[in-house]
């Protein structure tokens, strides 16, 4: 799907509109979803050997029907989580004024990154919770800081051009002062390197490239635009990796429900990137849904003899009942002041 998606649909770069990223956040969703009766076959069929082990967070081999909630819950435990992320992307593309048409060739390779990333972090949790249950423990109380802190702390403007790791890059890596086409490394002397942002534009010269000695290769703005979407996915992923340990410590599970949420997160954030200031109460249900999922993982032996065989369905509903009322608030707030 990400070889189609940038080698066919999105070949030539260009602006993705509000329309085109429906269209695709729909795609993506959809497949997130129809992927839990794949889980549940996988599973109750025990296809490559999947079902047949112990779930090390509640102690039950995983039947197709509890895999598939399982990874339903994460899938929209990681979803949700990753809305939060397009706050800090808009806020990186705007301070570095990179060019629209080439933010979707920005996200993909972000998100190859981090596909490969989140995996190995997930193959370490994995083999933690595996050897090591109370590290459950751990990730329960740090998912009920990590709440708590987004309830009381106020959101304020970072400057990605500030960040310590750009200013590393800097210092030791030479970068251009232009954007040139849709290359994250030009070199000097080469057709590329006097390319301007975009095709059309009128060709100015670049100060770093012109000083640069020929075959110098270089940095453009649009690599460091990446390196920080990078960077921002792994901090992230330090929060929403240990929420899906709340749900199951199967890594099937756990790597196939964030790959399905953050591979349609750039069509997400050409959808949402323009409006999401207006979702003034889906933080406070971000922090609620990471509440719950942090008390789940504290609590879980307690809860499990309370709701029995329901447990996880449960879950999965408080959790979509908090992200309706986010939204659902949010809409009504929104009008109001329109009023």
């Amino acid at each position: 799907m990400l070889a189609l998606d940038l080698g066919v649909f999105h070949r030539k770069s260009h602006v993705v509109g509000f329309k085109e990223s429906l269209g695709w956040s729909a795609v993506w969703i959809t497949l997130g979803v129809a992927f839990s009766s794949v889980v549940y076959f996988a599973y109750d069929r025990h296809w490559f050997g999947l079902g047949m082990g112990v779930d090390a967070v509640d102690g039950v081999i995983n039947s197709g029907k509890l895999a598939a909630t399982k990874y339903l819950t994460g899938y929209v435990v990681e979803k949700s989580l990753s809305v939060d992320n397009i706050f800090v992307i808009a806020m990186i593309f705007g301070s570095l004024a990179v060019p629209a048409k080439y933010q979707h060739r920005v996200l993909f390779w972000g998100i190859l990154g981090a596909l490969l990333l989140r995996g190995l972090m997930i193959g370490v949790g994995s083999a933690l919770v595996a050897n090591f249950h109370w590290v459950l423990y751990i990730f329960g109380a740090f998912l009920i800081f990590t709440a708590i802190k987004m309830l009381v702390m106020k959101d304020k403007e970072e400057h990605p051009e500030n960040n310590p790791l750009v200013r590393y890059l800097r210092k030791f890596f030479p970068v251009t002062r232009d954007y040139h086409g849709q290359h994250f490394i030009v070199t000097a002397g080469e057709k590329a390197s006097e390319e301007p942002a975009v095709a059309g534009d009128p060709i100015v010269t670049d100060p770093v490239v012109a000083a640069a000695p020929k075959g110098k290769r270089l940095l453009t703005p649009l690599a460091v635009a990446l390196v920080l979407v990078e960077f921002t996915d792994v901090i992230f992923a330090v929060d929403s990796i240990p929420a899906i340990f709340a749900i199951t410590a199967d890594p099937f599970l756990v790597f196939t429900s964030n790959v399905f949420a953050i591979l349609g997160l750039r069509s997400l954030y050409f959808a949402l990137a323009g409006m999401i200031a207006k979702f003034v109460f889906l933080k406070p249900a971000l922090s609620m849904v990471l509440l719950v999922v942090g008390g789940k993982m504290l609590a879980a032996k307690w809860l499990k003899e309370l709701l029995g065989e329901s447990f996880n369905f449960t879950i999965l509903g408080v959790i979509l009942a908090i992200l309706a009322t986010g939204v659902l608030a949010s809409l009504v707030a929104g009008k109001k002041q329109e009023a």
